[in-house]
């Protein structure tokens, strides 16, 4: 059930014909309340996509009581046409839940720089608006769907009340605030800035680890939709407990379908000076397309680390670093420890552990490999 698994919510998701398919492409999350209160997370790339840009202003009062949100067009660099857009489906979103415009989030995903068919979007909305259920969570995750091969749902419960999720995502994954397509549902009564914070405290260590392939969406957005419906305030930090383990979910599913992906990777670092320092060595890892296409090859090849991580700006020893995959410990002090033919990189869970000797900092990053079917997904994506 996903987004409609917490009290308080229905959700619908439509084919509206956006995409040449006929699939599903047009997806309503709708908060009946009694609270509307919200909180969002946008990319922090310098262009915006329209949907961006009006959903920014939206919930700058911390209130929202519905996110529209469609596949088959990014609604990005389609200049005032393309705003009007996003704006008159909001007004046709409003219009129908009778909630104000200003309270209905949207959110786009597709190719960029082509013009959304308003008609068929607002005739999609029309369309969600009567399909609204309050088992509609599944169907809203499906229509979210781009080069996603299945949806992604989460939900995690706890004592009288819950969380529920759904992403899309399967590349241009690399974090600036958030990534990817999210909406958040609880039926917690929390207010504003408790979602915001527990939000962004969640997204830092989740989706803002995630990085796929180190390119930032013009169109991520996630967001927080909390309607009070349980009557239950949990504590501050139980409640961004279970945001984190519900945005960890949705993280690792989106790294599992990653575009053309063969191997999940995890990339651990510990002994950093700071945690910022440990994001940034694990980073430049995740970032490496040497170190990245010889995982595809199921190829140890530790070196390709250590070149990756000298190029930070951490405070560390590059020969004093020691370096483990997937249990192996390959590299130990800047040189050669274990032979490489005792690791065993055919799983496609892929664990790799670098330990830098500097501090008591830690942190881990999300990516997988490189592989030609990547490459010949988004050499023809938009033919």
């Amino acid at each position: 059930m996903s987004v409609t698994a917490p009290a308080g919510f229905e959700a619908a998701g439509v084919a509206a014909g956006l995409k040449t398919t006929g699939k599903p492409d047009l997806a309503l999350v709708v908060n009946r309340g009694p609270l509307q209160h919200a909180a969002a997370v946008f990319t922090s790339n310098r262009a915006k996509a329209n949907p961006i840009l009006w959903s920014q202003q939206a919930i700058a009062d911390g209130t929202a009581s519905a996110v529209v949100l469609n596949s088959g067009g990014a609604n990005c660099f389609t200049g005032a046409q393309g705003f009007q857009t996003t704006h008159a489906t909001a007004e046709a979103a409003a219009g129908a839940l009778q909630v104000s415009a200003g309270d209905v989030l949207v959110c786009s995903t597709g190719l960029i720089g082509d013009q959304l068919d308003r008609a068929k979007v607002l005739a999609g909305v029309e369309a969600a608006v009567a399909a609204l259920t309050a088992d509609g969570g599944d169907d809203a995750a499906r229509a979210i769907m781009t080069t996603d091969t299945v949806p992604k749902t989460t939900v995690v419960s706890r004592d009288g009340w819950s969380i529920g999720g759904m992403a899309k995502g399967a590349g241009m994954l690399a974090p600036g605030v958030a990534t990817m397509l999210v909406v958040i549902t609880t039926d917690a009564a929390l207010e504003p800035p408790a979602l915001d914070a527990a939000l962004r405290s969640a997204t830092r260590v989740t989706f803002d680890r995630l990085d796929s392939d180190g390119c930032m969406s013009t169109n991520d957005q996630v967001t927080l939709l909390a309607s009070g419906a349980s009557g239950i305030t949990p504590d501050p930090a139980e409640f961004a407990a279970a945001l984190t383990e519900a945005c960890a979910d949705l993280a690792r599913q989106l790294q599992h379908d990653a575009e053309g992906a063969a191997h999940d990777i995890a990339i651990r670092v510990v002994g950093a000076v700071t945690e910022d320092e440990a994001v940034e060595v694990a980073r430049s890892v995740a970032r490496n397309n040497l170190f990245k296409t010889a995982v595809f090859g199921n190829d140890p090849n530790w070196g390709r680390v250590l070149a990756a991580i000298g190029t930070t700006s951490a405070e560390f020893d590059p020969y004093a670093v020691d370096v483990s995959m997937n249990g192996v410990r390959v590299c130990s002090a800047g040189g050669p420890d274990r032979p490489r033919t005792e690791v065993d990189l055919t799983p496609r869970a892929v664990d790799v552990l670098i330990d830098l000797h500097a501090g008591g900092a830690t942190a881990t990053v999300l990516t997988n490999d490189l592989t030609h079917d990547y490459v010949h997904e988004n050499s023809a994506y938009s033919s």
